[in-house]
C-alpha cells in the first residue's frame, strides 16, 4: 500500500491473544507431526529439532500479524527461509562418495514452511501441507528404495565376472580332465581365461588351475562344472571362487 508524504499508515488490526495461541499451539502440534517420523528413523533432526523450527517460524511470521504498522507480513517469512539454510546446512555431511543428511535437511525446510503458514493464520493450509511432508518421507520411501535397486541389477547383469577353479587330480588323469574342462566351458556360458597346472607329491597328482570369466553373475555354472568335474576317477579335492567383478558398458563381452 502506498502512503502519501506526510500521512500516516493505516493501522493493521493485531491478533488476539486467543488467536496468537491457537496458531503457535497449531505449530506445535504440526511440527511435532513431522518430527515423529524422523524420530522414529532415528535421524539427526528428530521430534525436538522439527518442533522447534515449526514453532520458531510461526513465532517470527506471528510478529507482523501482532505489529501494528507493519505493512509487507511477507517479509519476515522470506527472513525464516534464508535462516533456515544455515539449520539445514549443519545435518548435511558426506561420508567418503555418499552425501547424507539431504533428506534430513529438505524436512527441516519444510517444517519452517508449515510454522510460517501456521503463524500467518492459514491453519488448515499448514496441515495439508505437514500431510504433504509425511506423505513425502513415509509413502515415497518404498518407492525410492525399488528405484535404487534396479540400477543394481543392470549393474549385475553387466559386470564380468571372473572365477577360479582349483582341483586335484592324479598326474595320468590330467590330460582327460583338462579336455573334459575345456569341453564343459565350451558348451556354458563361460570364457576361459587362463589354464595351468602344478605338480605335487614327486609327480604323481597335479593341482590345475583355471580362470573363468562370465557376463553377469553365474554361480551355478561353477556348480554344475565342480559336480561334473568331481565325480570323475582321480579328483581327490575340487573348489571354485570368484575372483574379481569389474562393471563393462553394454554390448561389451567378456
Amino acid at each position: 500500500m502506498i502512503c502519501m508524504l506526510g500521512q500516516t499508515p493505516p493501522v493493521q488490526e493485531t491478533i488476539a491473544l486467543p488467536e496468537f495461541a491457537l496458531r503457535i499451539g497449531v505449530a506445535v502440534v504440526l511440527g511435532a507431526m513431522i518430527g515423529m517420523e524422523r524420530q522414529w528413523r532415528q535421524r539427526m533432526a528428530g521430534l525436538r529439532t522439527n518442533t522447534l523450527v515449526c514453532t520458531g517460524a510461526a513465532l517470527f511470521v506471528a510478529i507482523a500479524a501482532m505489529t501494528a504498522y507493519e505493512m509487507s507480513p511477507t517479509r519476515i517469512a522470506a527472513q525464516v527461509v534464508s535462516g533456515i539454510g544455515f539449520i539445514g546446512a549443519g545435518v548435511i555431511f558426506r561420508q567418503g562418495p555418499t552425501v547424507r543428511g539431504l533428506t534430513t535437511a529438505a524436512t527441516l525446510w519444510c517444517a519452517a514452511a508449515v510454522g510460517a503458514m501456521a503463524g500467518s493464520g492459514f491453519l488448515l493450509a499448514a496441515t495439508i501441507g505437514a500431510l504433504a511432508v509425511l506423505i513425502a518421507n513415509v509413502l515415497l520411501r518404498p518407492l525410492t528404495y525399488r528405484l535404487e535397486r534396479q540400477p543394481e541389477a543392470d549393474l549385475a547383469e553387466d559386470a564380468q565376472m571372473v572365477y577360479s577353479l582349483h582341483f586335484t587330480c592324479k598326474a595320468e588323469e590330467l590330460q582327460p580332465l583338462r579336455s573334459l574342462l575345456l569341453q564343459t566351458v565350451a558348451s556354458e556360458s563361460l570364457r576361459l581365461r587362463s589354464l595351468s597346472s602344478e605338480e605335487i607329491e614327486d609327480g604323481r597328482r597335479v593341482i590345475v588351475h583355471a580362470q573363468l570369466a562370465t557376463l553377469g553373475r553365474h554361480d551355478e555354472l561353477m556348480e554344475q562344472l565342480i559336480g561334473r568335474l568331481g565325480v570323475e576317477e582321480g579328483v581327490s579335492a575340487i573348489r571354485w571362487e570368484v575372483e574379481q567383478q569389474t562393471i563393462q558398458t553394454r554390448g561389451e563381452q567378456p
